[in-house]
């Protein structure tokens, strides 16, 4: 029915990777050893907007002509064929009619212009003449509508960057006292050509002050802020017809679900090409994101894993080769041609200077010097330790096995080595080696885990259960396959906890729910991402009857869903924990709840499985006691303390222009996160530090996992006393509806 050893987890995102803030790629960094017009439409002249939006004129000339836009027989046999797809293959079968025409527009004009710095309002009214009907557009495969959108957004763009250009020949002054609205993906479109004029005058001047806080003179700035913008505006004109035509085909993949995209047959051929590769760099996955390369995630074994200090939705806004090359300055670069910077031989040294991930612009940037590496094996397997707490006046020895992904060694497997290493044989190998130590207690640990095989999660369960079901996959016909416990016995049957975080996601989460459902161990930490859904892919090449048919490119669809044996969907909800720890990581940013179009939770039948007994109580005097402890632990205080700091920053969405006052706030974060860093050192004995840059990686506590212990320590004592019911011993064969814990 499926292809199990498929189901790695999906990349998180489908926009393509030419344009700004609609990109994604995989930086794994390998070492590699205008168009004709409507005349109904608005084209490329000023006179032909729509009326009463005409925008500032270009100061300068584009540096390039506008490359020519127009419709192909490939790009009409590619919209008729995915439509088809879509109503026969896609898990939803959603008819495309014009409730999906309103959606394609809207996801349309925000992958043009996300933060909504380039049309106007009257543009934007403009495009409701094609609200209902971009259904038609891809029925009929006339496509010529998307590329009038297309010219106006360029026509925006030129007047815009123009305009910014020529502010350039004047400093700005930097004490008058005024803001910058930063992040207006929520705000209204603008309304008139003066406001816009005065938002790009303004977007100028944050862009210089960010410049000149990081020490540069104003002919420094203003010259990287020239070439910045026509880097900018030449990467806009230079989009051919076929890259706009993606946009617009994963516009409409989104609105079906996150994980459903296509892919042009360049893009194709070089998503193949990377992946036949052997891969050397950083080991992260890279997105375009408003003109700034933006971390998507890190890859479990690589060195930016390894180092532990590059998180999910950092910015780069330069790269530097060596330990003393020049940083360059990368904001407004097309997403290849920073991953160019940042791959190099195996071995070499890049910088990146990094802007937080909650951090307004301006902000203290770091400087990460990462040696590059390829993503190894051994650095993505499961590894243990030992750790101890004392209770009731007894140490007792508790294991911990992290797990970064779900993985297989498929050429090991294929050359018929008996030892191929996978996620399964190593946590068996472990369990035998903590066991052979002598530990009480288990903690698995799955933060960052962004899935893998499936069949690696199901086996991996079962060398904690005893035989079952494990998870329920669903198609589009409604067809329900349920996949047992493949290990014949237990391995380690004594007291467990599985830790988890927002970014704990896929196979994690079958496995993760699986133990919950079987009351087997305790989940604790964070929701989880929420993805529980399968994707296939379709060459569309494959399917014409001739075959000198031009390539197609491919297309992925979402196909099935993941479905506990609880019956309860993993989709969207992901698994709620059941003792809850602080995170900063903010769920409506990151999560397949946070993303536009993600399938919503739903269930089926319940399978028929064994449980254990109820952990109500268990659960509620270990919650009881923690939250006790956490209310006396400095590093807890520490964590609490970051995570406001952080939510505050998130929540800023304007910065002054005033360099005096911008520079003051900048003095007073920074003090205050030294002054939070030295109570904590404080009170862990530790010695002060002079400044942040003082501190090390390893000096930053791993608060959840400290705490994930001290729950096992509580969960471990309870159990030896009699009072806990931790294992499988008495449970009854029952169909439930629903997970006692699921919302």
């Amino acid at each position: 029915m499926f292809n199990s050893e498929a189901f790695a987890s999906a990349r998180h995102d489908n926009r393509p990777r030419w344009y700004a803030n609609a990109g994604s790629i995989l930086v794994l960094l390998v070492a590699l050893t205008g168009g004709s017009t409507n005349a109904n439409t608005p084209a490329i002249a000023p006179a032909t907007t729509p009326a009463g939006s005409a925008a500032p004129a270009a100061a300068r000339q584009p540096a390039a002509e506008p490359s020519i836009l127009q419709s192909s027989e490939r790009q009409r046999q590619v919209t008729r064929m995915t439509t088809r797809f879509v109503e026969r293959f896609h898990y939803t079968r959603q008819p495309v009619d014009d409730q999906v025409s309103e959606q394609i527009l809207d996801n349309y004009l925000e992958m043009l212009d996300a933060n909504r710095q380039y049309f106007l309002a009257a543009d934007i009214a403009y495009f409701g003449r094609y609200r209902h009907s971009l259904d038609d557009v891809l029925a009929s495969g006339d496509v010529e509508p998307i590329f009038d959108i297309f010219r106006l957004y360029r026509l925006r763009a030129q007047q815009n960057l123009g305009h910014a250009l020529a502010l350039l020949d004047e400093e700005p002054d930097f004490t008058i006292d005024e803001d910058f609205q930063f992040d207006r993906e929520k705000a209204p479109w603008i309304a008139t050509p003066q406001e816009m004029q005065d938002n790009w005058r303004r977007r100028v001047k944050n862009d210089a002050l960010s410049l000149l806080m990081a020490d540069k003179t104003w002919p420094e700035a203003a010259d990287i802020l020239r070439k910045r913008y026509e880097r900018v505006l030449k990467r806009i004109n230079e989009l051919d017809s076929d890259e706009v035509f993606e946009t617009f085909m994963n516009a409409f993949a989104r609105t079906l679900d996150p994980h459903s995209s296509y892919l042009s047959p360049r893009q194709s051929e070089e998503q193949r090409i990377q992946m036949s590769l052997s891969y050397q760099g950083i080991g992260a996955s890279l997105q375009l994101d408003d003109d700034v390369v933006k971390i998507q995630g890190i890859i479990p074994g690589g060195p930016a894993a390894i180092d532990g200090r590059l998180k999910a939705n950092d910015r780069i806004t330069g790269v530097g080769q060596g330990t003393e090359g020049e940083m360059v300055d990368v904001v407004g670069w097309q997403l290849d041609d920073v991953v160019q910077l940042i791959r190099g031989p195996q071995g070499t040294t890049v910088r990146l200077q990094v802007l937080p991930a909650s951090a307004p612009p301006g902000s203290h940037e770091q400087v990460l010097s990462l040696v590059r590496d390829k993503v190894k094996l051994e650095e993505q397997a499961a590894k243990s330790e030992v750790r101890s707490v004392e209770r009731d006046g007894k140490e007792l020895k508790l294991g911990i096995i992290t797990v970064p992904s779900f993985y297989q060694d498929f050429d090991a497997r294929s050359r018929g080595d008996d030892d191929f290493r996978s996620t399964t044989r190593d946590v068996r190998r472990l369990l035998d080696e903590l066991e052979a130590e002598g530990i009480e207690g288990l903690v698995i640990d799955l933060r960052g885990n962004g899935g893998g095989l499936l069949t690696e999660a199901t086996s991996l369960t079962g060398l904690f259960v005893d035989g079952g079901p494990i998870v329920q996959l669903r198609d589009t016909n409604g067809r329900v396959e349920v996949l047992p416990d493949p290990v014949p016995s237990v391995v380690y049957s004594g007291p467990l906890v599985v830790l988890v975080d927002r970014f704990s996601a896929s196979a994690s989460e079958i496995f993760s729910a699986a133990i919950q459902d079987y009351r087997r161990g305790i989940i604790i930490g964070q929701q989880t991402f929420g993805k529980g859904t399968v994707q296939n892919l379709y060459p569309l090449d494959q399917y014409m009857r001739r075959q000198n048919t031009p390539g197609l490119g491919q297309l992925t669809l979402t196909i099935g869903k993941f479905y506990r044996i609880n019956g309860g969907s993993t989709q969207n909800r992901g698994v709620i924990p059941d003792i809850a720890l602080p995170s900063g990581v903010d769920p409506d940013e990151i999560g397949e709840n946070s993303r536009s179009g993600a399938l919503p939770w739903d269930q089926i039948q319940a399978t028929r499985f064994r449980a254990g007994d109820p952990l109500d109580g268990t659960i509620a005097y270990l919650t009881q006691h923690e939250v006790e402890r956490m209310q006396s632990d400095p590093d807890v205080r520490y964590l609490l303390s970051g995570i406001e700091a952080r939510a505050a920053m998130r929540a800023q969405t304007t910065v002054s222009l005033n360099l005096d006052k911008r520079l003051a706030e900048r003095e007073e974060q920074r003090k205050t996160q030294l002054e939070r860093e030295n109570l904590r050192r404080k009170a862990d004995g530790l010695p002060a530090v002079a400044s942040l840059d003082d501190l090390r990686p390893e000096d930053i506590p791993d608060v959840l996992l400290k705490q994930a212990t001290q729950i096992l320590g509580d969960y471990v004592a309870l159990d030896q006393s009699g009072q806990a019911l931790a294992r499988n011993r008495k449970g009854t064969e029952r169909p439930q509806a629903q997970g006692s814990r699921m919302p």
